[in-house]
């Protein structure tokens, strides 16, 4: 049986299916599943339904067409911040990372099935629940920096192993299903092919035990070779720049690195880090290691207060300037201010970390959850 959340002039945008074993389908396919408001309010609903409901025992998250999900939609919130409404575009960010959290701390297993794109906040919506399921068409990537904002991503970004958490963020590189297998951030991979007789057995499931949940997932499984060019490989050279302290530094210690070494990836990587918005690398290496120290909800409280200073624009409006460049004119020649890594001080930084000076907003406020432990534990 399916049912329809019939939003936004209706559009339905999100499709419910099962009962024991609920299905919710996000579907904007031609939008790529990028997520609205209405998505985000029907998504807290039914997770909030379905977790009080004896009946459910498990979630699959999935999307129609080619991506699970793009991210949130950039545009809207660049449109609101350009027409001066930058509180609308927060209040899209408080209730996205309120969902975050019920999902990082939710008592009944999410399987999120990862069949094509998985970009930003996609990423996000599906790395907090306990399965991630990749196949040979997904391609992810956190790509915040180059469109002037600040990945929410510290707390499962920050465990993964060595320094790739700070490369992929930083980086934005795009990550395919079995890099995402190797990292952690998926927990299977499953050949497209074979996903619907999987989600076919799982229908079947009649109780909450991961373990068993995790038993089914596997028979479909299997381990995916690594690309030649993976960024995986180079773990050695990405742990030896990117432990540096600071932007500066990992750009430096990649210039060397690329002295001695013609590999394409290197010379790629420094491209990546200096077309990016200097002010969201220099909040974002801050936030990926402040994240490892902290749990779900204390990062995503700080995010929040990031992102709102990002929205808000008072010492940069990179956000505006990169949706600009890279999803409306498309000349992908962001003029960004500060324009250097050496204008920004450490106090600029601080401020992205501070509470935002506005009576009418408050710092994010995280519903009450019985189940904090072990459900909120980082999910890699």
């Amino acid at each position: 049986m399916t049912q329809t959340s019939s939003n936004n002039g209706g559009t339905d945008e999100i499709l419910v299916e099962g009962a024991n074993v609920r299905t919710f389908i996000l579907n904007r396919p031609k939008q790529l599943n990028a997520l609205t408001f209405q998505m985000i309010y029907r998504l807290l609903e039914l997770f909030h339904a379905s977790e009080g409901n004896s009946k459910v025992k498990m979630i699959i998250l999935k999307g129609n067409g080619r991506a699970f999900c793009a991210g949130g939609d950039v545009t809207f919130l660049a449109h609101n911040v350009h027409q001066g409404n930058w509180k609308l575009s927060a209040d899209f960010i408080r209730e996205l990372f309120t969902l975050n959290y019920m999902m990082a701390t939710y008592s009944k297993p999410q399987v999120s099935i990862l069949n094509g794109i998985v970009m930003g906040s996609g990423l996000v919506i599906s790395v907090h629940g306990r399965f991630r399921v990749a196949t040979e068409k997904t391609v992810c990537a956190m790509p915040e920096t180059t469109l002037g904002i600040v990945p929410g991503a510290s707390h499962f970004y920050s465990r993964l192993p060595g320094f790739f958490r700070e490369y992929a963020g930083l980086t934005g590189t795009r990550l395919d299903g079995a890099e995402m297998l190797d990292v952690g951030l998926a927990t299977h991979f499953v050949p497209s092919e074979k996903l619907p007789f999987l989600e076919q057995e799982l229908a079947k499931v009649n109780m909450s035990d991961a373990d068993v949940i995790s038993v089914i997932i596997s028979r479909f499984s299997t381990i995916p070779n690594l690309k030649a060019e993976s960024p995986c490989h180079k773990m050695k050279i990405i742990d030896r720049c990117f432990s540096q302290r600071t932007i500066e530094e990992i750009i430096s210690s990649l210039e060397n690195e690329a002295l001695n070494n013609k590999d394409d990836w290197i010379s790629s990587t420094i491209q990546s880090l200096k077309k990016a918005s200097p002010i969201s690398l220099k909040v974002y290496l801050r936030s990926i290691r402040e994240g490892r120290q902290q749990d779900v909800g204390s990062c995503l409280i700080r995010e929040n207060r990031m992102v709102c200073h990002v929205l808000k624009g008072d010492f940069s409006k990179d956000f505006v300037e990169g949706c600009r460049a890279i999803l409306i004119d498309k000349d992908r020649n962001p003029k960004w201010e500060p324009s250097r890594l050496e204008l920004i001080r450490d106090d600029d930084v601080d401020r992205y970390f501070s509470k935002i000076d506005d009576k009418d907003l408050e710092d994010l406020k995280l519903p009450p959850r019985s189940n904090l432990f072990p459900y909120a534990i980082a999910k890699l």
